[in-house]
């Protein structure tokens, strides 16, 4: 894996596409309807609406492009195997101060969501527990000082 490669799992990948064809066919066209209504009002020079609608489509146009590069040097994780973590594995783990089961997703650095239980390979805990196999035991450090887990599962669900 080289450090252009984007890695990513099937499902980001496919939300990726979904959002670029989105944001190329959909919100241009929205986008350039609003700024022709803007356009509308008269003088640009001090049309609040109009400059608020070229910043979105700025933003837009560099979201779109910085999509594609993702999308052309996406490389799709397979989960190979289930003996060790890897990018794409779905884990549990015991976080054995409080006896409690936590269930991460490890992904790629671009669909990393914590709220939805997505963590990145790159992140701390994941890239202690990249490699590990169930039953390990191990020690993330952490703001609040180290957290020790047990890796009680990896599926790949």
């Amino acid at each position: 894996m080289s450090k252009e490669d984007v890695v990513l799992t099937r499902e980001g990948l496919e939300k990726l596409k979904l959002e670029l064809e989105d944001l190329k066919t959909v919100k241009r066209k929205e986008l350039a309807a609003r700024i022709k209504l803007a356009i509308s009002y008269g003088d640009l020079k001090e049309n609040s609406e109009y400059h608020s609608a070229k910043n979105d489509q700025a933003f837009m146009e560099t979201r779109i492009l910085t999509l594609q590069h993702m999308i052309n040097r996406a490389r799709v994780a397979d989960v190979a195997s289930l003996d060790t973590v890897q990018v794409g594995c779905l884990v549990v783990l015991n976080d054995k101060e409080f006896s409690e089961k936590l269930e991460y997703r490890i992904v790629g650095p671009a669909e990393a969501d914590v709220l939805d239980n997505k963590i990145s390979y790159e992140s701390p805990l994941g890239k202690t527990l990249m490699g590990q196999k169930v039953g390990n035991v191990i020690q993330v450090t952490a703001p609040m000082g180290t957290i020790e887990y047990e890796l009680l599962e990896i599926r790949a669900d």
